[in-house]
């Protein structure tokens, strides 16, 4: 493969409660962008049409964390969202040509959506401005641990606007995403990660990581997910886990997670808020 995915573009959290999902995260201490409706393409080449779905997003200049909500159950659902389970659904791996991913993914055997239209207006300090970008989706019929995908900005000053970078908590952007696979599946989760990074696992612990310049994958068997993620539970067979945030300080960042009653523990390099508690995704924090 000859293409560049270097870093991830943003990680997803869905429900049907996405004004809690949002009141969750802010009491995280992180500032959410303003909640924008979506427009989405069912297929290559066919213009976007409104979905059922609005997001607010974390937003970090890089990455960002999705906040994803079905807001009205009777509106298109292009991507078929509403067969998705609520939770820590969504990876996707930042691009700038969706085209040529395609292409090489395709190429190596792996079913793709191919490369599909995204708009959404947003707010910006010029004016109401369309965000638009461009998306394929690996089949999720072959990621038993969620929706996977490859984006392209094509308007990122419109997504990553500087005024909604500063978060209270001190959050900087997503260094890692743990992924806990059935151990049947481990093997086939690993090296198709493998195909779409283009890049070698390695063993640290019970952890396989596979590592792209900005981007770590963390997985773990399932059978030793209680030694990873202790007192977590496995909300499927295999899924999305976890993700690791960056923050400018630790104890900041946990005095504020704690002041709003949600409980911590500690963790390498930092503290770890529990699924339960932040909407299915297990968060870790750790210094910058």
């Amino acid at each position: 493969m000859t293409y560049s995915i270097n870093a991830f573009h943003h990680t997803g959290i869905l429900t049907r409660d996405l004004d809690g999902l949002e009141r969750t995260y802010r009491s995280f201490g992180f500032a959410a962008s303003p909640r924008s409706r979506h427009l989405l393409s069912e297929r290559p080449g066919e213009p976007p049409q409104p979905g059922c779905t609005a997001n607010a997003c974390l937003l970090f200049g890089g990455s960002y964390i999705e906040l994803l909500g079905i807001v009205d159950e009777s509106a298109p659902d292009p991507w078929r969202t509403k067969s998705m389970a609520d939770g820590f659904q969504i990876l996707n791996f930042d691009t700038d040509n969706a085209e040529g991913v395609d292409r090489a993914l395709t190429a190596a055997g792996l079913r793709t959506s191919g490369v599909l239209d995204v708009e959404r207006d947003v707010d910006t300090e010029e004016g109401t401005r369309t965000m638009r970008a461009r998306s394929l989706h690996i089949d999720p019929r072959t990621t038993v641990e969620g929706h996977i995908g490859i984006a392209q900005h094509l308007t990122r000053r419109y997504v990553h606007q500087p005024r909604y970078l500063d978060h209270p908590n001190g959050a900087r952007g997503i260094s890692a995403v743990l992924i806990v696979a059935a151990d049947d599946q481990f093997d086939a989760v690993v090296e198709r990660y493998c195909r779409v990074l283009e890049t070698d696992s390695r063993s640290e612990g019970l952890r396989t990581v596979l590592e792209r310049k900005d981007v770590r994958l963390e997985l773990v068997r399932a059978t030793d997910m209680s030694d990873v993620l202790p007192g977590e539970s496995l909300v499927a067979r295999s899924c999305l886990a976890a993700m690791t945030i960056q923050v400018d300080d630790v104890h900041h960042a946990r005095g504020i997670v704690e002041s709003a009653g949600t409980e911590t523990r500690s963790a390498s390099g930092g503290f770890f808020v529990s699924a339960r508690d932040a909407y299915g995704a297990g968060l870790y924090f750790v210094a910058r």
